[in-house]
Protein backbone atom coordinates (compact mmCIF):
# COMPACT_ATOMS: atom_id res chain seq x y z
CA UNK A 1 0.00 0.00 0.00
CA UNK A 2 2.77 2.41 0.82
CA UNK A 3 4.26 1.98 -2.33
CA UNK A 4 1.37 1.79 -4.80
CA UNK A 5 0.52 5.28 -2.35
CA UNK A 6 3.86 6.85 -3.74
CA UNK A 7 3.71 5.97 -6.74
CA UNK A 8 0.31 7.41 -7.31
CA UNK A 9 1.37 10.59 -5.87
CA UNK A 10 4.92 10.69 -7.59
CA UNK A 11 3.20 10.03 -10.72
CA UNK A 12 0.70 13.05 -10.90
CA UNK A 13 3.34 15.17 -9.68
CA UNK A 14 6.16 13.64 -12.92
CA UNK A 15 2.59 13.69 -15.63
CA UNK A 16 1.54 17.54 -14.30
CA UNK A 17 4.93 19.11 -13.57
CA UNK A 18 6.92 17.06 -16.83
CA UNK A 19 4.62 15.95 -18.68
CA UNK A 20 6.34 13.03 -20.49
CA UNK A 21 5.90 11.62 -23.76
CA UNK A 22 5.84 7.99 -23.64
CA UNK A 23 6.04 5.45 -26.85
CA UNK A 24 6.57 1.94 -27.08
CA UNK A 25 4.99 0.56 -23.77
CA UNK A 26 3.27 -2.53 -25.69
CA UNK A 27 6.34 -3.63 -25.80
CA UNK A 28 6.63 -4.82 -22.19
CA UNK A 29 5.60 -8.05 -21.16
CA UNK A 30 3.00 -7.60 -19.17
CA UNK A 31 4.75 -10.88 -16.89
CA UNK A 32 7.61 -12.20 -16.39
CA UNK A 33 11.44 -11.83 -16.27
CA UNK A 34 12.38 -8.37 -18.26
CA UNK A 35 15.31 -6.28 -18.25
CA UNK A 36 14.81 -2.43 -19.35
CA UNK A 37 18.40 -1.04 -20.37
CA UNK A 38 18.24 2.61 -21.35
CA UNK A 39 20.46 5.56 -21.26
CA UNK A 40 21.58 7.55 -18.50
CA UNK A 41 21.31 11.52 -18.26
CA UNK A 42 19.92 12.23 -15.22
CA UNK A 43 19.73 11.15 -11.34
CA UNK A 44 16.06 11.41 -11.88
CA UNK A 45 15.87 8.78 -14.82
CA UNK A 46 15.38 6.27 -11.90
CA UNK A 47 12.31 8.08 -11.06
CA UNK A 48 11.04 8.69 -14.62
CA UNK A 49 10.99 4.75 -15.61
CA UNK A 50 9.21 3.26 -13.04
CA UNK A 51 6.83 5.96 -12.80
CA UNK A 52 5.70 5.26 -16.08
CA UNK A 53 6.33 1.63 -16.33
CA UNK A 54 2.93 -0.21 -15.54
CA UNK A 55 5.03 -2.88 -13.42
CA UNK A 56 7.18 -2.45 -10.43
CA UNK A 57 10.70 -1.75 -11.64
CA UNK A 58 13.52 -2.76 -9.64
CA UNK A 59 17.00 -0.86 -10.07
CA UNK A 60 20.22 -0.99 -8.33
CA UNK A 61 21.21 2.30 -6.09
CA UNK A 62 24.12 3.19 -4.47
CA UNK A 63 24.22 2.41 -0.39
CA UNK A 64 24.98 6.16 0.37
CA UNK A 65 20.88 6.42 -0.10
CA UNK A 66 20.73 4.24 3.01
CA UNK A 67 23.01 5.54 5.21
CA UNK A 68 22.51 9.03 5.27
CA UNK A 69 21.76 11.04 8.64
CA UNK A 70 18.75 13.04 9.81
CA UNK A 71 15.75 14.30 8.22
CA UNK A 72 17.19 14.05 4.56
CA UNK A 73 19.20 10.64 5.46
CA UNK A 74 15.70 8.75 6.90
CA UNK A 75 13.23 10.39 3.78
CA UNK A 76 16.20 9.12 1.71
CA UNK A 77 15.70 5.73 2.97
CA UNK A 78 12.20 5.31 3.30
CA UNK A 79 12.07 6.55 -0.21
CA UNK A 80 14.33 3.82 -1.90
CA UNK A 81 13.32 1.38 0.40
CA UNK A 82 9.61 2.34 -0.68
CA UNK A 83 10.42 2.12 -4.72
CA UNK A 84 11.92 -1.70 -3.63
CA UNK A 85 15.60 -0.29 -4.90
CA UNK A 86 18.60 -2.47 -4.25
CA UNK A 87 21.55 -0.85 -2.20
CA UNK A 88 25.18 -1.24 -3.34
CA UNK A 89 28.38 -0.82 -1.69
CA UNK A 90 30.74 0.83 -4.27
CA UNK A 91 33.32 0.91 -2.48
CA UNK A 92 33.48 -3.34 -2.53
CA UNK A 93 35.30 -4.24 -5.14
CA UNK A 94 32.91 -7.27 -6.09
CA UNK A 95 29.95 -4.34 -6.25
CA UNK A 96 29.57 -5.09 -10.17
CA UNK A 97 28.90 -9.24 -9.48
CA UNK A 98 26.91 -8.82 -6.25
CA UNK A 99 24.75 -6.65 -8.03
CA UNK A 100 24.25 -8.67 -10.91
CA UNK A 101 23.62 -11.64 -8.69
CA UNK A 102 20.62 -9.28 -6.75
CA UNK A 103 19.97 -8.52 -10.35
CA UNK A 104 19.23 -11.96 -11.23
CA UNK A 105 17.36 -12.84 -8.07
CA UNK A 106 14.76 -10.36 -9.15
CA UNK A 107 14.39 -11.67 -12.72
CA UNK A 108 13.86 -15.17 -11.10
CA UNK A 109 11.24 -14.12 -9.33
CA UNK A 110 9.48 -12.98 -12.38
CA UNK A 111 10.08 -9.30 -11.99
CA UNK A 112 10.96 -6.46 -14.10
CA UNK A 113 15.11 -4.90 -13.25
CA UNK A 114 16.23 -1.58 -14.76
CA UNK A 115 19.69 -1.36 -15.38
CA UNK A 116 22.18 1.41 -16.96
CA UNK A 117 24.87 -0.66 -19.43
CA UNK A 118 26.99 2.38 -19.46
CA UNK A 119 27.44 2.35 -15.99
CA UNK A 120 26.78 5.93 -14.94
CA UNK A 121 25.45 8.82 -15.91
CA UNK A 122 26.84 10.26 -19.04
CA UNK A 123 28.41 13.44 -18.28
CA UNK A 124 28.91 14.80 -22.02
CA UNK A 125 25.27 13.94 -23.50
CA UNK A 126 27.06 11.07 -25.24
CA UNK A 127 26.27 7.56 -25.36
CA UNK A 128 29.24 5.64 -24.96
CA UNK A 129 29.52 2.21 -25.03
CA UNK A 130 27.88 -0.86 -22.62
CA UNK A 131 29.09 -2.82 -20.46
CA UNK A 132 28.38 -6.32 -20.69
CA UNK A 133 26.79 -7.16 -17.71
CA UNK A 134 23.23 -6.51 -19.15
CA UNK A 135 24.30 -9.36 -21.16
CA UNK A 136 25.28 -11.62 -18.68
CA UNK A 137 22.14 -10.56 -16.54
CA UNK A 138 19.73 -11.43 -20.04
CA UNK A 139 21.35 -14.89 -20.84
CA UNK A 140 21.32 -15.96 -16.98
CA UNK A 141 18.00 -14.74 -16.60
CA UNK A 142 16.22 -16.23 -19.79
CA UNK A 143 14.91 -12.64 -19.75
CA UNK A 144 14.41 -10.59 -22.78
CA UNK A 145 16.00 -6.68 -23.28
CA UNK A 146 13.88 -3.76 -23.47
CA UNK A 147 15.96 -0.87 -25.13
CA UNK A 148 15.11 2.46 -23.43
CA UNK A 149 15.92 6.29 -24.42
CA UNK A 150 15.74 9.14 -22.66
CA UNK A 151 15.43 12.38 -23.75
CA UNK A 152 15.48 15.41 -21.83
CA UNK A 153 15.93 14.05 -18.32
CA UNK A 154 19.59 15.80 -18.28
CA UNK A 155 17.72 19.36 -18.78
CA UNK A 156 15.38 18.74 -15.28
CA UNK A 157 18.44 17.79 -13.11
CA UNK A 158 21.68 18.38 -15.47
CA UNK A 159 24.86 15.73 -13.45
CA UNK A 160 25.58 17.96 -10.54
CA UNK A 161 22.40 19.76 -9.77
CA UNK A 162 20.65 18.89 -6.80
CA UNK A 163 17.15 20.31 -6.83
CA UNK A 164 15.01 19.30 -10.03
CA UNK A 165 13.35 22.04 -12.24
CA UNK A 166 10.05 21.52 -14.19
CA UNK A 167 11.09 21.36 -17.88
CA UNK A 168 8.13 19.95 -19.97
CA UNK A 169 8.40 17.91 -22.81
CA UNK A 170 10.56 14.65 -21.67
CA UNK A 171 10.47 11.50 -23.69
CA UNK A 172 10.47 8.11 -22.91
CA UNK A 173 10.94 5.16 -25.84
CA UNK A 174 10.86 2.09 -25.37
CA UNK A 175 12.27 -0.21 -28.14
CA UNK A 176 11.22 -3.80 -29.24
CA UNK A 177 12.27 -6.60 -26.82
CA UNK A 178 15.62 -8.75 -27.75
CA UNK A 179 15.66 -12.29 -27.04
CA UNK A 180 18.97 -12.91 -26.01
CA UNK A 181 18.86 -16.84 -27.00
CA UNK A 182 19.01 -15.41 -30.32
CA UNK A 183 22.27 -14.19 -29.95
CA UNK A 184 23.17 -17.73 -29.06
CA UNK A 185 25.77 -19.24 -32.07
CA UNK A 186 26.98 -22.52 -32.35
CA UNK A 187 30.97 -22.42 -31.27
CA UNK A 188 31.16 -18.81 -30.02
CA UNK A 189 33.00 -17.43 -27.05
CA UNK A 190 30.95 -16.74 -23.81
CA UNK A 191 32.48 -13.33 -23.60
CA UNK A 192 31.80 -12.54 -27.99
CA UNK A 193 28.14 -13.62 -27.34
CA UNK A 194 27.94 -11.06 -24.51
CA UNK A 195 29.67 -8.26 -26.50
CA UNK A 196 27.38 -8.61 -29.65
CA UNK A 197 24.23 -8.99 -27.42
CA UNK A 198 25.51 -5.65 -25.67
CA UNK A 199 26.16 -4.09 -28.97
CA UNK A 200 22.55 -5.00 -29.92
CA UNK A 201 21.16 -3.56 -27.15
CA UNK A 202 23.44 -0.15 -27.37
CA UNK A 203 22.59 0.27 -30.96
CA UNK A 204 18.96 -0.26 -30.55
CA UNK A 205 19.31 2.48 -27.53
CA UNK A 206 20.83 5.10 -29.91
CA UNK A 207 18.72 4.76 -32.49
CA UNK A 208 16.22 5.98 -29.97
CA UNK A 209 17.76 8.47 -28.74
CA UNK A 210 19.71 10.41 -30.93
CA UNK A 211 23.03 10.63 -28.99
CA UNK A 212 26.24 11.51 -30.25
CA UNK A 213 28.11 8.07 -29.63
CA UNK A 214 31.44 8.69 -28.02
CA UNK A 215 34.53 8.09 -29.07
Amino acid sequence: MTYRFLRLVLSLLVYVLLRPQVTGLHNIPRRGPVILASNHLSFIDSIVIPLVVPRHVTFIAKAEYWTGRGLKGRVSRWFFTTMGHIPVDREDPRAGQRSLDDALVVLKRGGAFGIYPEGTRSRDGKLHQGHTGVAWLALAGSAPVVPVALRGTDKVQPVGKRIPRPTRGIQVHFGAPIDPSRQLTAGARPAQVRRELTDHVMSSIHKMSGQELAA
